[in-house]
């Protein structure tokens, strides 16, 4: 049972890797465990949007489940013009 975590722009950046798998669970739960193995990530997290299966969602990230076999996309703010 996995979760595929696409990370992009700074959040990419901070973690040295595009993708990770990680165990389903609360979005909260799948950061912190995130952060354990890339702490660079912990400065990065709070300014992020987070698509699950492709659908923005808000709110507590203890609160929000991340099933198994979902992608889960990390989005930074992109800067640009």
């Amino acid at each position: 049972m996995t979760v595929s975590v696409r990370l992009f722009a700074a959040a990419r950046a901070a973690a040295g890797v595009g993708e990770v798998q990680v165990d389903p669970g609360s979005l909260g739960t799948i950061l912190r465990a995130l952060e354990s193995d890339h702490p660079s990530l912990a400065e990065v997290f709070p300014r992020c949007s987070y698509l699950v299966d492709g659908v923005a969602v808000h709110g507590d990230p203890d609160e929000i489940t991340v099933s198994d076999g979902l992608e889960l996309d990390v989005l930074p703010p992109f800067a640009g013009g």
